[in-house]
């Protein structure tokens, strides 16, 4: 995020020398950007109060220069500069506001919305809005088209990772009073942190709480936008991960005599899923209907505890026995985990959904033959989704299988933690062996035994489990609701699939009473189709009329429609038949017989990105002029090296390299720098900087080069390139 104590959107430039000037000395920094001195010092005293170890000196030359020196500890001289320092310096907290850690799932659904996506693909767009009719399947995938920026950065929204998002909507019953209903909000708002939270991924990631925040509220007429075009803008908008305000609300008001039947008011609500899930955001609209009902106030100050509540406790976990358990339960590497044989390409892309539901007859019949047997209904779907990934492996025997389970994460011994809104929900992988010559019930003992051992540790997650896990690393890559790829085998990496049972959330009953009163009914929010990282989600839930939903979201370049449609309608029917399999001696092959005459679906095969190129020329300049190197990494701000690039007018040559690229890259760049007194200048916006940094530090450079780094802190991509070229501004060597 760029910093509080500049003019809103602007961002800050840092500029230094790779090492000090002297053995032991101090590190001496250059602030550039429209920052003024009693700025400057608050700045200053925020990193002196932060990070005691430094000595931290500031000398102010002038409104938008000013100079940093940071001496090291006595002991040990100076290596580099520690990354929560940078982060400090690039993106200082904001007044009254506080940093928390991002952490575990959050950290993962981070680093997949900064990771661009890949050339040829969509965005995500969302149906329209109706839902499916009872007892059968609909679906709502669309393509569009994707680029990528030599950036590095998110796909929309400024800083990056602003497509990535979930949308909730419902018909309003009832008298609307639209100002009502932003105090309402805003109340809400200004209760709850998450909704002033923003992110900042300069150096760590970061949650960043404001001490204020605006609530978004738009309102759009049916006679400017329909509702699928509604929706479709919406999702393009995306999000500024960089500013609070990480969900947002748009009315839809019908036209005056819109006809019988048609909803007067629809309202659409959006969020990012790296900052809350689903039972977050009910917890959330509970908030809002006891503001509206009070008349757009909220009684009472900040809910608590909160996120800051739950970091402290998270932080204050042993985590020995959750090790020793994972060491053991993590997925083996034969363990099976796709939901179809591999296959070619699809030739589509962006997200999919289908959607049917179980009558409720059906519906109790299934809950029934579960219980009968000591087990939920959420244990018969466990074990009807091991059967469909034991199949598509075609194995003659016993084999595990593997596959994410969703753990609310607020059934924690932390007083309160059931109510709080965040992202404390988590994905963990449940593995269990299959063997079709087993009984049925062996099966669903297993799912359900595993459901409580895993229940233990909610608070864990893929990333914690892959670093206790004792298996070689693997390159990472963000993947549907779990992680990247760990070890060699599936924690919920390549390949995994997601199943999640939602469990209902309704309004209290004197909190209906008091809506009723007033003539406003709480309808039911409804999900469009959601963004989806990886290859299948399927997700269950109970309807008002005792049916159970089976939605399953999919990604259309890894799962073609049809596929998904075969695997959608296999996990039906098998579920339907389920309940019909009372003796103790059936069979979980038998159960599979069911299919012997139908298709397997097929997935595509991964492939692996791209390597970057190690050293790409945007620009040839003059062949004795300095080199500007800019260092792109995941997270830079889309679009701004390319604004820089084409706003720089002097003779200097401009390069870019990747943050992990070889390390006989910039050797190369030296030397197209040839002549005593020519500069190598490595630049970088938000983690580019960073990285450029760290390129520095690692890098020998040749006898007779000087290198100067210059580091920007996170903004829209105008305020970026704006603050870039301020910074190489001043370390370029002057033309003769």
């Amino acid at each position: 995020m760029s910093s509080q104590y500049v003019p809103q959107g602007a961002v800050l430039a840092v500029v230094c020398e790779p090492v000090p000037l002297s053995p032991g000395g101090p590190l001496v920094l250059e602030l550039r950007g429209p920052l003024g001195p009693a700025d400057a010092e608050t700045v200053a005293a925020r990193l002196a109060q932060r990070h005691r170890a430094f000595g931290v000196a500031l000398d102010s030359h002038r409104p938008g220069h000013h100079t940093l020196r940071l001496t090291p500890p006595a002991a040990g001289g100076f290596a580099a500069l520690p990354a929560d320092l940078l982060a400090d310096l690039l993106a200082p907290p904001p007044p009254g506001g506080e940093i928390l850690p991002v952490t575990g799932h959050q950290q993962t659904l981070l680093r997949a919305a900064l990771t661009p996506a890949p050339a040829g693909t969509a965005a995500p767009a969302a149906p329209a809005g109706t839902a499916a009719p009872a007892g059968t399947a609909g679906t709502a995938a669309s393509a569009g088209t994707g680029t990528n920026s030599s950036d590095g950065g998110g796909s929309s929204g400024g800083g990056g990772g602003g497509g990535l998002v979930e949308q909730l909507y419902w018909d309003w019953s009832g008298p609307f009073d639209v100002a009502r209903f932003a105090a309402a909000w805003q109340s809400v708002v200004d209760r709850e942190c998450v909704l002033r939270a923003c992110f900042d991924w300069v150096a760590a990631p970061r949650l960043v709480l404001h001490a204020r925040a605006e609530a978004d509220i738009a309102v759009f007429s049916a006679a400017v936008v329909t509702w699928p075009q509604l929706l479709r803008r919406d999702r393009a908008r995306g999000f500024a991960l960089h500013r609070p305000g990480l969900l947002r609300l748009t009315v839809l008001e019908a036209e005056p005599g819109g006809g019988a039947g048609a909803a007067a008011v629809r309202v659409l609500l959006t969020y990012h899923p790296a900052l809350l899930d689903e039972r977050g955001v009910h917890l959330l609209l509970r908030e809002f209907y006891r503001a509206y009902a009070g008349g757009g106030v909220l009684p009472g100050g900040e809910r608590r505890p909160d996120l800051r509540d739950h970091a402290r406790w998270l932080a204050g976990q042993d985590t020995t026995a959750a090790r020793q358990f994972w060491a053991r339960a993590a997925p083996p590497p034969r363990a099976a985990a796709r939901p179809g044989r591999p296959g070619g390409a699809t030739g589509q892309s962006g997200p999919g959904l289908l959607h049917t539901r179980l009558r409720a007859p059906e519906t109790f019949r299934l809950r029934s033959w579960a219980a009968l047997r000591g087990a939920a209904e959420s244990s018969a779907l466990h074990l009807v989704w091991a059967l469909l990934l034991y199949r598509a492996a075609r194995a003659p025997g016993p084999l595990p299988v593997s596959f994410g389970v969703q753990l609310s994460g607020r059934d924690i011994a932390l007083p309160g933690a059931a109510g709080i809104p965040g992202l404390l929900d988590s994905p963990l992988p449940m593995t269990v062996t299959v063997d079709p010559a087993a009984p049925l019930a062996d099966l669903l003992h297993q799912v359900r035994d595993t459901l409580l051992d895993l229940a233990a540790y909610p608070w864990a997650s893929t990333e914690t489990i892959r670093a206790w896990t004792p298996r070689p690393p693997a390159a990472p890559g963000p993947v549907a609701g779990c992680g990247p790829v760990a070890g060699s085998g599936p924690v919920c990496g390549a390949g995994s699939t997601l199943v999640r049972f939602d469990g209902p959330l309704p309004l209290p009953k004197a909190l209906r009473s008091e809506l009723a009163a007033q003539g406003v009914h709480a309808d039911t929010p409804r999900s469009a189709a959601g963004a989806t990282g990886g290859p299948v989600t399927l997700a269950a839930r109970h309807d008002s009329a005792g049916g159970l939903v089976l939605g399953l979201f999919y990604d259309r370049a890894q799962l073609a429609d049809e596929d998904a449609a075969v695997l959608h309608s296999q996990c039906v029917r098998l579920l339907r038949a389920l309940p019909g399999y009372r003796q103790a001696e059936a069979s979980a092959g038998q159960l599979l017989d069911l299919l012997a005459h139908s298709a397997i679906p097929r997935t595509a095969r991964p492939v692996p990105p791209p390597p970057h190129p190690a050293l790409t020329v945007l620009r040839p300049g003059h062949p004795h002029a300095d080199v500007i190197c800019l260092v792109t990494a995941p997270g830079v701000p889309a679009g701004s090296y390319d604004l820089f690039v084409r706003g720089h007018r002097g003779p200097e040559q401009i390069v870019a390299v990747h943050g992990d690229g070889a390390p006989g890259v910039l050797p190369a760049v030296l030397h197209q720098a040839p002549g005593p007194g020519r500069r190598l200048v490595l630049c970088g916006c938000g983690p580019g900087g960073r990285a450029a940094y760290e390129l520095a530090q690692r890098t020998p450079h040749a006898p007779g080069a000087a290198a100067a780094v210059v580091m920007t802190g996170i903004g829209d991509a105008a305020a970026c390139a704006s603050a870039l070229a301020r910074g190489v501004r001043s370390v370029l060597t002057p033309p003769p």
